[in-house]
């Protein structure tokens, strides 16, 4: 089993990891729509 200090630790990374998500997928949306609309020109 984790120590109290693991879970802060892993705590931490999760929430890194939410962010990271939160950001990347509507950039990676914006960047889909802009190459579909570049290539139906």
């Amino acid at each position: 089993m984790a120590s109290g200090n693991d879970i802060k630790y892993h705590t931490a990374t999760y929430e890194g990891f939410l962010t990271l998500l939160k950001w990347a997928t509507p950039i990676a949306g914006i960047i889909t729509a802009l190459v579909i609309f570049l290539i139906s020109r």
